[in-house]
């Protein structure tokens, strides 16, 4: 049953409650190993649903638009010193309310419709937020696009100086949703100095990684660091930015009042929670966990003749590019879940396929290294991955798959399950 119990939902209404008890024990049976994924606590889980969902608070601490801040301002203020100490940062802003209203608070700070801005390319392991052309940064900005090379999968760092120096962004992007690599913030930064660029690192997926030690900090090297809360920070679904004290400012006025009004009172609340538990040694433990779990299913993975972009990891996330097993990323995406294993399917660098009908599937390990698996675990991992991805028309496999799984997982307890 869910954890905390719902008795109320379920006496009000007994449909969403049915739907709230089947996803529970929907994510409890799975191995969930999409990369943006996690389990939050069953305490970040009461904070989301506290009664501090009924407040509105409009601007920021002490200079709020409406009354009765009195408990919120502080809920608020332990969420911005927590991030703050726990990754070392000068100002923390704790309202953006997801990933990608927090990139787009970065241009409304530093850039005017028109400016160029640079950042990976979407098929190279980006995020739409970068200038990507479908989204609105794309549109309303000058994008520069740069990549990965062919031969190794990893930034092409000569090719990012060379744009830089040629097109002169005002605002540079690290980072993104599908790099398996260590991420060379220093690098970067010479780059984005060379050219008087304010360098913004996207640490969506890593940050619960830097947090506890197991990646490389991009404090002191970028001016501006963007993330959500969840993936491996392990919190509620929203989001942070993190800066120096020269930017403060502007990134906070781009907040509020340039894109959005009153933050969600109850997620502030939770993100606190969340960043309470990574400041605990324990959490260190984990982090380390997740890129070692990641380390040994990659290698799980490659000794079955699967193709790993990059050739490996270094974090949480794995790309694989299942061309060599005779089928799509969508379709091997769709069969993976009916036996009970969660991905997505995902472009690959230089792919050929279209977007929605790509070549690669990719894997995380944050939240079936919350749930307590192991490297031992890794190698039935990934003999069900691959069993699964060759029976993709043959139902009664699949299952017989899912049944393993959920055999397995029934082992390992879940936040948010009793």
């Amino acid at each position: 049953m869910h954890e905390p119990a719902i008795p109320s939902l379920t006496g009000a209404d007994p449909e969403v409650a049915r739907l709230v008890q089947a996803e529970a024990r929907r994510q409890f049976e799975k191995v969930r190993l999409i990369a943006s994924e996690n389990y939050v606590s069953t305490a970040v889980l009461e904070a989301t649903g506290s009664v501090l969902t009924n407040k509105y608070s409009e601007g920021y601490a002490g200079r709020r638009y409406y009354e009765g801040q009195q408990v919120v301002d502080p809920v608020e203020e332990l969420a911005i010193g927590r991030a703050k100490a726990l990754f070392g940062a000068d100002h923390a802003n704790v309202q953006p309310y997801s990933g990608s209203p927090a990139n787009l608070a970065v241009y409304m700070a530093f850039l005017d419709p028109g400016d160029a801005v640079m950042g990976m390319a979407l098929p190279a392991g980006g995020h739409l937020t970068h200038g990507w052309g479908v989204s609105a940064t794309g549109k309303w900005f000058r994008s520069v696009q740069y990549g990965v090379r062919k031969e190794t999968g990893v930034v092409d760092l000569d090719q990012v100086r060379d744009l830089a120096r040629a097109e002169r962004p005002k605002v540079i992007f690290c980072g993104g949703t599908a790099i398996p690599r260590t991420i060379d913030f220093p690098a970067f930064a010479e780059i984005a100095n060379e050219v008087g660029a304010v360098l913004a690192a996207d640490i969506a997926h890593i940050a619960g990684l830097i947090a506890g030690g197991a990646h490389p900090s991009p404090v002191g090297h970028a001016q501006v660091i963007t993330t959500t809360t969840h993936k491996t920070l392990r919190g509620p679904r929203g989001a942070m930015i993190l800066t120096d004290a020269a930017h403060a400012k502007a990134i906070d006025k781009a907040v509020f009042p340039g894109l959005q009004g009153g933050p969600h009172n109850h997620t502030t609340a939770a993100i606190a929670v969340a960043l309470g538990e990574a400041l605990d040694p324990s959490f260190g433990l984990y982090a380390h966990a997740v890129v070692q779990n990641a380390r040994s299913l990659a290698a799980a993975l490659l000794d079955r003749g699967f193709d790993l972009v990059s050739g490996g990891t270094d974090n949480h996330l794995i790309l694989v590019d299942v061309t060599g097993k005779g089928v799509g990323g969508k379709p091997a995406a769709k069969a993976l879940d009916r036996a009970g294993i969660e991905a997505n399917y995902n472009t690959v660098p230089f792919d050929p396929r279209k977007p929605f009908d790509p070549s690669g599937v990719r894997l995380g390990t944050a939240a079936i290294t919350t749930r307590g698996l192991t490297p031992d675990h890794m190698p039935q991992i990934a003999e069900w991955i691959e069993r699964a991805i060759l029976a993709a028309q043959d139902e009664q496999a699949l299952d017989r798959i899912a049944a393993e799984v959920a055999d397995l997982m029934a082992g390992y307890p879940m936040p948010g399950w009793a």
